[in-house]
Protein backbone atom coordinates (compact mmCIF):
# COMPACT_ATOMS: atom_id res chain seq x y z
CA UNK A 1 0.00 0.00 0.00
CA UNK A 2 2.74 2.40 0.92
CA UNK A 3 4.41 1.54 -2.32
CA UNK A 4 1.26 2.41 -4.34
CA UNK A 5 0.80 5.67 -2.38
CA UNK A 6 4.42 6.66 -3.12
CA UNK A 7 3.92 6.06 -6.87
CA UNK A 8 0.71 8.18 -6.82
CA UNK A 9 2.39 11.10 -5.09
CA UNK A 10 5.29 10.83 -7.53
CA UNK A 11 2.93 10.95 -10.52
CA UNK A 12 1.08 13.98 -9.06
CA UNK A 13 4.34 15.89 -8.47
CA UNK A 14 5.51 15.03 -11.98
CA UNK A 15 2.26 16.34 -13.52
CA UNK A 16 2.41 19.53 -11.44
CA UNK A 17 6.04 20.08 -12.41
CA UNK A 18 5.19 19.72 -16.08
CA UNK A 19 2.19 22.04 -15.76
CA UNK A 20 4.26 24.54 -13.86
CA UNK A 21 6.94 24.37 -16.52
CA UNK A 22 4.45 24.99 -19.29
CA UNK A 23 2.86 27.88 -17.36
CA UNK A 24 6.26 29.40 -16.65
CA UNK A 25 7.21 29.14 -20.29
CA UNK A 26 3.94 30.77 -21.28
CA UNK A 27 4.46 33.58 -18.76
CA UNK A 28 8.03 33.94 -19.96
CA UNK A 29 6.87 34.26 -23.54
CA UNK A 30 4.31 36.91 -22.52
CA UNK A 31 6.86 38.85 -20.51
CA UNK A 32 9.36 38.53 -23.33
CA UNK A 33 6.72 39.71 -25.76
CA UNK A 34 5.97 42.71 -23.56
CA UNK A 35 9.62 43.44 -23.13
CA UNK A 36 10.11 43.14 -26.85
CA UNK A 37 7.34 45.59 -27.87
CA UNK A 38 7.97 48.37 -25.32
CA UNK A 39 11.47 49.34 -26.53
CA UNK A 40 10.27 49.52 -30.18
CA UNK A 41 7.49 51.96 -29.28
CA UNK A 42 9.88 54.01 -27.20
CA UNK A 43 12.41 54.11 -29.99
CA UNK A 44 9.75 55.30 -32.47
CA UNK A 45 8.58 58.08 -30.12
CA UNK A 46 12.14 59.17 -29.47
CA UNK A 47 12.88 59.18 -33.21
CA UNK A 48 9.87 61.40 -33.93
CA UNK A 49 10.88 63.83 -31.19
CA UNK A 50 14.35 64.05 -32.65
CA UNK A 51 12.98 64.77 -36.12
CA UNK A 52 10.73 67.54 -34.74
CA UNK A 53 13.64 69.07 -32.85
CA UNK A 54 15.92 68.90 -35.89
CA UNK A 55 13.25 70.56 -38.03
CA UNK A 56 12.80 73.32 -35.44
CA UNK A 57 16.54 73.98 -35.23
CA UNK A 58 16.83 74.00 -39.01
CA UNK A 59 13.97 76.51 -39.25
CA UNK A 60 15.56 78.77 -36.64
CA UNK A 61 18.90 78.50 -38.43
CA UNK A 62 17.33 79.49 -41.77
CA UNK A 63 15.52 82.42 -40.15
CA UNK A 64 18.75 83.61 -38.51
CA UNK A 65 20.65 83.36 -41.81
CA UNK A 66 17.91 85.28 -43.64
CA UNK A 67 17.81 87.94 -40.93
CA UNK A 68 21.59 88.30 -41.04
CA UNK A 69 21.50 88.63 -44.83
CA UNK A 70 18.86 91.37 -44.60
CA UNK A 71 20.94 93.21 -42.00
CA UNK A 72 24.01 93.00 -44.23
CA UNK A 73 22.01 94.44 -47.13
CA UNK A 74 20.96 97.44 -45.05
CA UNK A 75 24.46 98.00 -43.65
CA UNK A 76 25.89 97.80 -47.18
CA UNK A 77 23.56 100.60 -48.28
CA UNK A 78 24.53 102.63 -45.21
CA UNK A 79 28.25 102.26 -45.94
CA UNK A 80 28.10 103.41 -49.55
CA UNK A 81 29.75 106.69 -50.40
CA UNK A 82 26.71 107.73 -52.46
CA UNK A 83 24.35 107.37 -49.51
CA UNK A 84 20.69 107.34 -50.52
CA UNK A 85 18.27 107.50 -47.58
CA UNK A 86 15.24 106.52 -49.65
CA UNK A 87 16.91 103.29 -50.78
CA UNK A 88 17.75 102.38 -47.19
CA UNK A 89 14.21 103.04 -45.91
CA UNK A 90 12.72 101.01 -48.78
CA UNK A 91 15.05 98.10 -48.01
CA UNK A 92 14.24 98.25 -44.28
CA UNK A 93 10.48 98.20 -44.95
CA UNK A 94 10.78 95.33 -47.41
CA UNK A 95 13.03 93.23 -45.14
CA UNK A 96 10.82 93.77 -42.09
CA UNK A 97 7.69 92.70 -43.96
CA UNK A 98 9.33 89.65 -45.54
CA UNK A 99 11.00 88.32 -42.38
CA UNK A 100 7.99 88.96 -40.13
CA UNK A 101 5.40 87.47 -42.51
CA UNK A 102 3.53 90.76 -42.99
CA UNK A 103 1.74 91.55 -46.24
CA UNK A 104 2.51 95.27 -46.03
CA UNK A 105 4.98 97.64 -44.38
CA UNK A 106 5.76 101.32 -44.32
CA UNK A 107 7.86 103.97 -42.58
CA UNK A 108 6.46 107.35 -41.57
CA UNK A 109 8.51 110.51 -41.00
CA UNK A 110 7.77 114.01 -39.79
CA UNK A 111 6.96 116.76 -42.29
CA UNK A 112 5.67 120.20 -41.30
CA UNK A 113 4.28 119.11 -37.96
CA UNK A 114 2.60 115.90 -39.13
CA UNK A 115 3.75 112.43 -40.12
CA UNK A 116 3.49 110.91 -43.59
CA UNK A 117 4.62 107.67 -45.20
CA UNK A 118 8.13 108.14 -46.57
CA UNK A 119 8.34 104.51 -47.71
CA UNK A 120 5.68 101.91 -48.51
CA UNK A 121 6.08 98.23 -49.35
CA UNK A 122 3.56 95.94 -51.05
CA UNK A 123 0.58 98.22 -50.55
CA UNK A 124 -1.80 98.28 -53.56
CA UNK A 125 -0.14 100.44 -56.22
CA UNK A 126 -3.26 102.48 -56.87
CA UNK A 127 -3.22 103.54 -53.20
CA UNK A 128 0.38 104.76 -53.05
CA UNK A 129 -0.60 108.39 -53.62
CA UNK A 130 -3.35 108.09 -51.04
CA UNK A 131 -0.91 106.48 -48.59
CA UNK A 132 1.72 109.19 -48.97
CA UNK A 133 -0.86 111.96 -48.48
CA UNK A 134 -2.50 110.36 -45.43
CA UNK A 135 -1.80 112.61 -42.45
CA UNK A 136 -0.88 111.06 -39.09
CA UNK A 137 -0.59 113.01 -35.85
CA UNK A 138 0.42 112.22 -32.27
CA UNK A 139 -2.98 110.90 -31.26
CA UNK A 140 -4.40 107.52 -30.28
CA UNK A 141 -6.53 107.36 -33.41
CA UNK A 142 -3.93 105.51 -35.49
CA UNK A 143 -1.16 102.99 -34.91
CA UNK A 144 1.42 105.54 -36.06
CA UNK A 145 0.00 108.28 -33.87
CA UNK A 146 -0.22 106.01 -30.83
CA UNK A 147 3.38 104.81 -31.23
CA UNK A 148 4.54 108.43 -31.55
CA UNK A 149 2.51 109.51 -28.54
CA UNK A 150 3.62 106.68 -26.25
CA UNK A 151 7.13 106.25 -27.62
CA UNK A 152 6.80 102.47 -27.49
CA UNK A 153 5.59 99.52 -29.55
CA UNK A 154 1.87 99.42 -30.35
CA UNK A 155 0.28 96.11 -31.32
CA UNK A 156 -3.37 96.14 -32.45
CA UNK A 157 -4.65 92.60 -33.00
CA UNK A 158 -7.77 93.75 -34.88
CA UNK A 159 -8.20 97.39 -35.88
CA UNK A 160 -11.93 96.89 -36.48
CA UNK A 161 -12.40 96.04 -32.80
CA UNK A 162 -10.18 98.80 -31.41
CA UNK A 163 -12.44 101.53 -30.01
CA UNK A 164 -9.64 104.15 -30.12
CA UNK A 165 -8.71 103.50 -33.74
CA UNK A 166 -10.38 106.26 -35.78
CA UNK A 167 -8.83 105.60 -39.21
CA UNK A 168 -11.30 102.89 -40.18
CA UNK A 169 -11.74 104.31 -43.71
CA UNK A 170 -7.97 104.20 -44.17
CA UNK A 171 -7.78 100.63 -42.87
CA UNK A 172 -10.66 99.51 -45.06
CA UNK A 173 -9.17 101.01 -48.23
CA UNK A 174 -5.75 99.52 -47.59
CA UNK A 175 -7.04 96.22 -46.21
CA UNK A 176 -5.55 96.23 -42.69
CA UNK A 177 -6.75 94.01 -39.83
CA UNK A 178 -3.69 93.39 -37.63
CA UNK A 179 -1.16 96.21 -37.28
CA UNK A 180 2.15 96.68 -35.51
CA UNK A 181 3.81 100.05 -34.96
CA UNK A 182 7.38 100.43 -33.65
CA UNK A 183 8.67 103.99 -33.07
CA UNK A 184 11.97 105.18 -34.50
CA UNK A 185 13.63 106.51 -31.35
CA UNK A 186 16.48 109.00 -31.39
CA UNK A 187 17.65 109.99 -27.90
CA UNK A 188 14.36 108.67 -26.55
CA UNK A 189 12.23 110.82 -28.87
CA UNK A 190 10.13 109.27 -31.64
CA UNK A 191 11.04 110.70 -35.05
CA UNK A 192 8.95 108.26 -37.08
CA UNK A 193 7.31 104.84 -37.01
CA UNK A 194 7.79 101.58 -38.89
CA UNK A 195 4.38 99.97 -39.43
CA UNK A 196 3.66 96.35 -40.41
CA UNK A 197 0.18 95.18 -41.40
CA UNK A 198 -1.63 91.93 -42.08
CA UNK A 199 -4.86 91.48 -43.98
CA UNK A 200 -6.10 88.81 -41.57
CA UNK A 201 -6.42 88.87 -37.79
CA UNK A 202 -3.08 87.25 -37.01
CA UNK A 203 -1.10 88.86 -34.18
CA UNK A 204 2.68 89.10 -34.34
CA UNK A 205 4.74 86.94 -32.01
CA UNK A 206 7.52 88.18 -29.72
CA UNK A 207 10.31 87.13 -32.07
CA UNK A 208 8.77 89.12 -34.92
CA UNK A 209 8.21 92.18 -32.72
CA UNK A 210 11.81 92.13 -31.53
CA UNK A 211 12.99 91.80 -35.11
CA UNK A 212 11.00 94.89 -36.14
CA UNK A 213 12.65 96.80 -33.29
CA UNK A 214 16.01 95.88 -34.81
CA UNK A 215 14.96 97.22 -38.20
CA UNK A 216 13.61 100.39 -36.54
CA UNK A 217 17.06 100.97 -35.02
CA UNK A 218 18.63 100.58 -38.47
CA UNK A 219 16.19 103.11 -39.92
CA UNK A 220 17.16 105.60 -37.19
CA UNK A 221 20.84 105.13 -38.05
CA UNK A 222 20.06 105.80 -41.72
CA UNK A 223 18.05 108.95 -40.94
CA UNK A 224 20.72 110.23 -38.58
CA UNK A 225 23.46 109.57 -41.15
CA UNK A 226 21.47 111.45 -43.77
CA UNK A 227 21.01 114.40 -41.42
CA UNK A 228 24.71 114.54 -40.57
CA UNK A 229 25.70 114.27 -44.23
CA UNK A 230 23.32 117.08 -45.16
CA UNK A 231 24.73 119.27 -42.40
CA UNK A 232 28.25 118.49 -43.59
CA UNK A 233 27.36 119.31 -47.21
CA UNK A 234 25.73 122.58 -46.18
CA UNK A 235 28.75 123.52 -44.10
CA UNK A 236 31.10 122.75 -47.00
CA UNK A 237 28.90 124.75 -49.37
CA UNK A 238 28.96 127.75 -47.06
CA UNK A 239 32.72 127.55 -46.67
CA UNK A 240 33.15 127.21 -50.44
CA UNK A 241 30.84 130.18 -51.05
CA UNK A 242 32.78 132.31 -48.54
CA UNK A 243 36.05 131.33 -50.20
CA UNK A 244 34.73 132.23 -53.65
CA UNK A 245 33.45 135.55 -52.33
CA UNK A 246 36.86 136.43 -50.94
CA UNK A 247 38.45 135.55 -54.28
CA UNK A 248 36.04 137.83 -56.16
CA UNK A 249 36.57 140.67 -53.71
CA UNK A 250 40.34 140.40 -53.97
CA UNK A 251 40.19 140.20 -57.78
CA UNK A 252 37.84 143.18 -58.16
CA UNK A 253 39.07 146.00 -55.99
CA UNK A 254 36.65 148.93 -56.09
CA UNK A 255 34.07 147.02 -58.21
CA UNK A 256 30.82 146.11 -56.57
CA UNK A 257 28.93 144.48 -59.46
CA UNK A 258 31.07 141.27 -59.63
CA UNK A 259 30.86 140.94 -55.85
CA UNK A 260 27.07 141.35 -55.87
CA UNK A 261 26.73 138.81 -58.68
CA UNK A 262 28.90 136.23 -56.90
CA UNK A 263 26.96 136.76 -53.65
CA UNK A 264 23.64 136.21 -55.40
CA UNK A 265 24.74 133.12 -57.32
CA UNK A 266 26.07 131.48 -54.16
CA UNK A 267 22.90 132.35 -52.22
CA UNK A 268 20.67 130.84 -54.92
CA UNK A 269 22.79 127.70 -55.01
CA UNK A 270 22.98 127.18 -51.24
CA UNK A 271 19.26 127.85 -50.72
CA UNK A 272 18.29 125.66 -53.70
CA UNK A 273 16.28 128.53 -55.17
CA UNK A 274 15.15 128.74 -58.80
CA UNK A 275 16.45 132.27 -59.33
CA UNK A 276 17.29 135.40 -57.38
CA UNK A 277 17.75 139.14 -57.58
CA UNK A 278 19.72 141.55 -55.47
CA UNK A 279 18.58 145.09 -54.91
CA UNK A 280 20.56 148.07 -53.67
CA UNK A 281 18.95 150.84 -51.68
CA UNK A 282 19.92 154.23 -53.07
CA UNK A 283 18.36 157.49 -52.01
CA UNK A 284 14.69 156.79 -51.45
CA UNK A 285 14.30 153.72 -53.69
CA UNK A 286 15.78 150.36 -54.67
CA UNK A 287 17.44 149.32 -57.90
CA UNK A 288 18.46 145.91 -59.26
CA UNK A 289 22.21 145.37 -59.12
CA UNK A 290 22.33 141.60 -59.80
CA UNK A 291 20.16 138.88 -61.31
CA UNK A 292 20.74 135.15 -61.49
CA UNK A 293 18.82 132.60 -63.55
CA UNK A 294 15.76 134.84 -63.69
CA UNK A 295 13.16 134.18 -66.43
CA UNK A 296 13.13 136.56 -69.38
CA UNK A 297 9.60 137.73 -68.66
CA UNK A 298 10.49 138.51 -65.06
CA UNK A 299 13.59 140.48 -66.16
CA UNK A 300 11.57 142.50 -68.67
CA UNK A 301 8.89 143.27 -66.12
CA UNK A 302 11.38 144.28 -63.42
CA UNK A 303 13.17 146.62 -65.83
CA UNK A 304 9.92 148.24 -66.92
CA UNK A 305 8.61 148.89 -63.44
CA UNK A 306 10.42 151.31 -61.21
CA UNK A 307 10.40 150.22 -57.62
CA UNK A 308 8.44 152.47 -55.33
CA UNK A 309 10.44 154.70 -53.04
CA UNK A 310 10.73 153.80 -49.41
CA UNK A 311 8.22 155.66 -47.27
CA UNK A 312 9.88 156.94 -44.15
CA UNK A 313 7.77 157.10 -41.00
CA UNK A 314 7.72 160.49 -39.35
CA UNK A 315 9.06 160.53 -35.84
CA UNK A 316 7.67 162.73 -33.11
CA UNK A 317 9.16 163.73 -29.84
CA UNK A 318 7.09 164.67 -26.83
Amino acid sequence: MFERLGRSLSEVMTRRSKASGKSGKARGRKVAAKRGTAPVSHRRSSGNDQKIEIARLARERDEAVEQQAATVDVLTLLSRATFDLQSVLDKVAESAARLCNAEMAGITREHEGAYYYASVYNYPSHLHEFMRNARHERTRGSVTGRALLEGKTVHVHDVTRDSEYTMQDFAQKVGIRTALGVPLLRDGVAIGVIVLARRQVRPFNEREIELVRTFAAQAVIAIENARLLNELRESLQQQTATSEMLKVISASPGQLEPVFQAMLENAVHICRASFGNLLLYEGDSFRHVALHNAPEAWIANSNAIRLLPVVRRASFTA
